[in-house]
């Protein structure tokens, strides 16, 4: 018997290519990449005297420029999540969280990629540099509406920083948005509020502060006392020296008026209130409560940092292309300039870097009551009625099902009958 013949089946061209035109959009389509691969202009090229790494040059700022587009758009979300009128919900901190972790990943990618502009050598970029007048990284709107949502003050900036007019003048839509971020509550406020309203720093509750405040001046009643206990001169007066030294530092955090004037001197940034929560935090980050809060605030931390180290790879590359000496081409004194925006009055979460200064050792540590321990330490499983009434955890009982139960209670009344002499149970 012969094989039949192979049929030949006809596809239409419909089949062939099921995703058809009418069907949704192509990768390319969806990300308008024909927009975004042919917004490379170089200059040198329109100018004849093709430069090859101008093109580095602009793809790299052009993937910072998308990059901070993103941060912005978590920046917002993050406030937004913040801004809530009656407070923020708890449940929304692991949000909160993997937000911020996701800003710090970014920042990490922005502060290595500066890294792939220092394979230019400074003849390379010296090539394209004149066609870059008057433009400068010091225009970046996104920039600056980063800074701002942060928290960065204006009059925390340097100078030539301060005045957006000269930058932005003929940019309206630049200076619109760069007023409105200047006027919405910042991260830094936001957070600010919601340190203000740590459960445990009520008066007439667990009246944190004023246990750290008695435990503060028992430490340093300690130290004086080793200090006079001296056996010699010289090392008494070091030992009160120290002792000064401590108390002054702790001073300029107990003192309301003392801390009101660092503010006010910029050496500071919460409110008095806002520094208690941190700090309280920071003792009792391993309360279930307070660890996520405890996350939240040292990725604020990390977020700071990587910003000053973006700045400062910045600021290295600059020396090593155009040196201390050169101008900058947007008109600041370029080196010098940028290694200026490194100091602390750049830093948006300065008191969070200096909150070791006011730790305790932990001996020293206000124990929690039992009802702020169940404040901040609700068990899985377990509602708040049974945290009061209960001191000892229940001994668990076994279940049975009802046929099993069923079968070992007609056993024992057979047992008890005399129609068997022992029960016994499977399982």
């Amino acid at each position: 018997m012969e094989p039949p013949e192979p049929q030949h089946i006809t596809t239409s061209k419909k089949e062939e290519c099921p995703l058809g035109e009418q069907d949704g959009m192509l990768y390319g389509e969806y990300l308008q990449l024909d927009k975004i691969l042919s917004a490379q202009r170089m200059l040198s090229k329109e100018d004849n005297r093709t430069v090859h790494d101008e093109h580095l040059f602009i793809v790299t700022h052009q993937a910072y420029e998308l990059w901070f587009k993103q941060v912005i758009f978590e920046l917002d979300s993050v406030r937004m999540i913040f801004s809530n009128h009656m407070g923020l919900d708890e449940t929304e901190t692991l949000e909160i969280v993997k937000r911020l972790n996701r800003l710090v990943l970014i920042l990490k990618l922005l502060a290595d990629q500066v890294m792939i502009l220092e394979t230019m050598t400074p003849l390379d970029f010296m090539e394209f540099r004149e066609y870059l007048c008057p433009a400068s990284g010091f225009q970046s709107v996104q920039f600056r509406l980063i800074e701002n949502k942060l928290g960065m003050k204006q009059e925390n900036r340097v100078r030539f920083n301060q005045n957006y007019l000269c930058v932005f003048g003929r940019d309206e839509k630049a200076l619109e948005n760069i007023a409105k971020s200047e006027k919405e509550p910042s991260l830094a406020q936001l957070v600010e509020r919601w340190l203000e309203r740590t459960p445990g720093l009520e008066e007439d509750g667990f009246n944190f502060w004023g246990k750290y405040k008695e435990n503060v001046k028992a430490m340093l009643q300690t130290y004086y006392n080793a200090a006079m206990a001296s056996e010699t001169e010289s090392e008494r007066v070091f030992k009160i020296g120290d002792f000064e030294k401590r108390k002054a530092m702790f001073d300029s955090v107990l003192d309301p008026s003392v801390h009101d004037a660092l503010v006010a001197r910029g050496e500071r940034r919460f409110t008095h209130h806002a520094l208690q929560g941190a700090i309280m935090i920071t003792f009792y980050r391993d309360e279930p409560r307070f660890s996520q809060p405890h996350q939240l605030l040292t990725l604020l931390m990390d977020i700071d940092s990587l910003v000053t180290k973006w700045r400062y790879n910045h600021v290295l590359m600059v020396q090593r292309m155009i040196g201390s000496a050169h101008l900058g081409t947007g008109g600041s004194s370029g080196y010098h300039y940028l290694r200026s925006t490194l100091s602390d009055r750049y830093k948006v979460f300065l008191d969070l870097f200096n909150l070791s200064t006011f730790l305790l050792p932990r001996k020293y540590i206000p124990p929690l009551s039992n009802t702020m321990r169940t404040k901040l330490n609700n068990y899985w499983g377990q509602d708040e009625d049974s945290s009061k009434k209960d001191t000892e955890p229940k001994k668990i009982q076994p279940q049975l099902n009802s046929k099993a139960s069923n079968t070992i209670r007609d056993a024992y009344a057979a047992r008890d009958a005399g129609n068997i002499k022992e029960v016994r149970t499977e399982g």
